[in-house]
């Protein structure tokens, strides 16, 4: 996965091994390094702000930048992107989901998935419960997309390979009357967990966004998801900023990495929203559901290819 943004580091890393080893580096020199660095950032779909941002942290660190005679002199000018890169996301915490629902005592608990049609939102929601299921925990569906034609047989379909119950009101009904009622029926059953179903329209309708934030409001979730599809690159980002205004974003989970090379959307992600990616999907299986961490990304962004 992001192949192309880790031939971008690749070639930095590169880049500055050869300038270092003849001379400390000035700012003309690291300039000149990093111009075509960010040609590539933007072109392996890095937004121009935080492509900026990353710019501007690895000029603090390499100008002026010595390294021993002897050493290993690409180590050492990983050691400083990486550290580039941990301190422009700084903020923002590597969270194990599994774990954060484990230290929820109340019941149900509550999670609202969010993002728009064709982003990967119901098998996305498939592709937790399953992991759900595996930890023990009872689980039931909300489809509180009561707008969008096939969207309750969608669910439904995933439902019953996986064996769980979906609550479902008429199409037209009031989404938040169908999140209410389900976690009604979590509550008087004891299921542990309740998953609702979003509509997921275009981003740019206010009455959607109004819609939401009242389901929202009457399900009081204790995690909301958003669905982001790494294939739409950028496009994907000022979605996700615009759900952010009108709901309150706890975690994201980028579908279609499998497919996606580029790799860019995942650091704009990080830095433009400051919210944690909790899980990738890579694949259309149940069990292609893989743990995100920040660490582990940009480690891997500075792998040997």
């Amino acid at each position: 996965m992001f192949n192309k943004l880790k031939s971008a580091f690749s070639s930095l890393v590169k880049a500055i091994e050869d300038a270092v080893t003849q001379r400390e580096l000035n700012e003309s020199d690291v300039e000149e390094i990093l111009s075509e660095f960010e040609t590539q950032l933007i072109e392996y779909d890095v937004a121009l702000d935080t492509t900026e941002a990353l710019i501007n942290e690895l000029k603090g660190r390499l100008i002026g930048v010595k390294v021993p005679r002897f050493g290993d002199v690409g180590s050492h000018v990983k050691v400083l992107i990486r550290d580039s890169l941990m301190n422009l996301l700084s903020n923002i915490p590597d969270v194990d989901f599994m774990d954060f629902i484990g230290k929820i005592s109340k019941r149900p608990i509550v999670l609202l998935f969010l993002g728009p049609n064709g982003y990967g939102k119901t098998t996305t929601i498939a592709k937790l419960t399953n992991l759900l299921l595996k930890r023990g925990m009872r689980v039931v569906w909300a489809a509180a997309d009561t707008y969008r034609a096939g969207a309750v047989e969608q669910l439904e379909g995933h439902a019953a390979r996986l064996g769980v119950r979906v609550i479902k009101h008429p199409y037209g009904s009031d989404p938040a009357s169908v999140a209410y009622d389900a976690i009604e029926h979590a509550k008087a059953r004891g299921i542990d967990v309740v998953m609702v179903d979003t509509a997921g329209r275009m981003h740019t309708d206010r009455n959607l966004m109004e819609e939401l934030r009242k389901v929202h409001r009457v399900s009081s979730p204790d995690a909301s998801i958003l669905i982001v599809d790494a294939l739409m690159g950028n496009d994907a980002v000022e979605v996700a900023r615009t759900y952010s205004r009108y709901i309150p974003i706890d975690f994201i989970i980028v579908t279609k990495v499998d497919a996606y090379a580029k790799g860019g959307v995942i650091l704009t992600l990080l830095y433009e929203l400051k919210k944690p990616i909790i899980f990738l999907g890579t694949g259309q299986g149940y069990d292609d559901l893989s743990r995100f961490s920040k660490v582990n990304f940009i480690n891997a962004l500075l792998e040997a290819d």
